[in-house]
């Protein structure tokens, strides 16, 4: 089937586990580990570098782990939008479906009062031009 052009548009919101942050730490980590002691160097420099690494990767998680939480938060904020957005219409279709509901009943009465005082009307004509009859039954 063909999509129609007025359909309003649809909104995906995509969920990712946490497991390929994790998995990018732990082998940052293990690369680390791994080159320190494959590296030809003395004791102390290799805790040095043990720290620095520790530390760098310690900055790139709360890069990542700050990026992550503004990325949540913009997508909350789109969708608390779109959310308020969508309830908003909907309360002003259903206002005016009220107000066309309400003066379809308005206009449904005037037209019954009218009917009902036109038909009162003949009738009353009909009363006063029938011809008077002493009789009740005829023949």
């Amino acid at each position: 089937m063909s999509r129609h052009i007025d359909e309003e548009p649809t909104v995906i919101v995509e969920r990712r586990n946490g497991s390929s942050t994790g998995v990018f730490l732990a082998g940052l980590a293990i690369g680390a580990g791994l080159a320190l002691l494959f590296a030809p160097s003395s004791g102390a420099e290799m805790r040095r570098n043990l720290r620095r690494s520790a530390r760098r990767a310690q900055r790139s998680a709360g890069h990542l782990a700050r990026d992550m939480s503004e990325r949540a938060g913009d997508a909350i904020a789109v969708a608390r939008d779109e959310v308020e957005t969508r309830v908003k219409d909907a309360r002003t279709m259903l206002r005016e479906r009220r107000q066309d509901m309400n003066d379809a009943v308005r206009s449904g009465r005037a037209a019954a009062r009218d009917a009902r005082s036109a038909f009162e009307r003949r009738l009353a004509e009909s009363k006063t031009n029938r011809p008077e009859t002493g009789e009740a039954g005829g023949d």
